[in-house]
């Protein structure tokens, strides 16, 4: 069954609008960001503006096909998908490709994969179909609440070696949302995200660059030239843009002083060149996103809990937690860490990975209009 038969109840254009306008937004502000840096490195300042549009061409063709598939089917073979990205994550330990310093890309020839990206679409997939089948135990027993984290366990594990520590927060977060939604007691929940604040507090300890990186975000002035150079090269930018911005183009920062723009730091230039109202412009389409994933989620679970209603719920909290930490880290608001903004960033696994969110969105949206999702789990 396809969303886009007249007899059928329509799918969520504001939705779509919102995404192909993000879309758009990144493709412009890449284009910027990296001419300079495309022009020194490859003699062409439009070679990473190429592969990032080919990049949206093939997201665009995995989006059209994951839309078309009905959502049982996620649910059905969502456990093997998580099986061969696990294989998929040890591979990158073991022959991944390494990136400043990270090994997180498996060398597919003519792209690198991250298979962590794809973890956070299939973890979500996966993991509500295991809170909507065991829903009681999850949300009255200690055993139940505690058994995602047992199973998600050696996946942080994998990720943390590569290491990858923003996913591992994501994915966490991830999970402690869904079985709050599910109606975990408040105990249970509050005990469970001490034991992650300790974690990640003792990983950072044990961890010089993470030491630097902590306290460089604390006071981004006193190593300026040192951990701080990108964070202060970002706050540089967002202080030009002001309320309006520079213009497209013109940006100074990207002139060589803030290292691969188009990439993390990406709203720093969107910052210095649109201002304070393309950011605004730019975290509204992201909150509409949320806004509208959140509120799919809770009107689908309020009769039962209903598979696609977590699926919802789960891509919403995702989207809402990278847009915040990216603009959050640009601006001086969070310590540094790697992470894109959905659908705007440049990186061809995270952009395919984001239009297949929206994708299977824009298909539970229509399964919910036309009453194709019952109350079977």
């Amino acid at each position: 069954m396809f969303l886009f038969k007249s007899e059928k109840v329509g799918f969520d254009r504001i939705l779509l609008i919102a995404a192909l306008l993000l879309l758009c937004i990144g493709l412009v502000v890449i284009s910027s960001a990296s001419s300079m840096e495309a022009q020194v490195k490859f003699d062409d300042a439009f070679y990473q503006t190429k592969k990032h549009i080919i990049a949206i061409g093939i997201a665009l063709i995995v989006g059209f096909v994951c839309a078309t598939i009905p959502t049982s089917f996620y649910k059905e073979h969502a456990l093997k998908a998580i099986f061969i990205i696990l294989l998929m994550l040890i591979m990158v330990l073991a022959v991944g490709r390494e990136i400043n310093g990270a090994k997180r890309w498996l060398s597919l020839g003519i792209m690198n994969l991250q298979p962590s990206e794809l973890l956070k679409l299939c973890w979500i997939l996966y993991f509500s179909g295991y809170v909507s089948k065991h829903i009681e135990s999850v949300s009255k027993t200690i055993k139940g609440f505690l058994m995602p984290f047992a199973i998600l366990l050696g996946f942080l594990v994998l990720l943390y070696l590569q290491p990858d520590f923003g996913s591992v927060v994501v994915l966490a977060f991830i999970t402690t949302a869904l079985l709050w939604i599910a109606g975990a007691g408040l105990i249970k929940y509050i005990v469970v995200i001490l034991i992650l604040a300790l974690a990640s507090v003792v990983s950072v300890i044990l961890s010089p660059y993470r030491v630097k990186r902590v306290t460089s975000f604390l006071d981004p002035w006193q190593d300026q030239f040192g951990s701080s150079f990108q964070l202060t090269q970002s706050l540089m930018a967002y202080g030009r843009g002001g309320l309006f911005g520079q213009g497209l183009g013109n940006s100074n920062i990207k002139q060589g002083y803030l290292p691969e723009a188009h990439t993390d730091f990406i709203t720093a230039i969107l910052g210095e060149e649109f201002g304070f109202v393309g950011m605004l412009v730019l975290l509204l389409l992201e909150g509409v996103i949320v806004y509208k994933a959140v509120k799919l989620g809770m009107n689908i679970l309020k009769n039962d809990a209903i598979y696609q209603g977590y699926v919802a719920f789960g891509i919403g909290m995702w989207f809402f937690l990278q847009t915040v930490i990216n603009v959050g880290v640009a601006s001086g608001a969070l310590p540094t860490k790697g992470l894109t903004i959905p659908l705007v960033s440049y990186g061809g696994s995270s952009l395919m990975v984001s239009v297949a969110a929206i994708a299977i969105l824009l298909r539970i949206d229509f399964e919910f209009k036309n009453k194709i999702i019952g109350d079977k789990r």
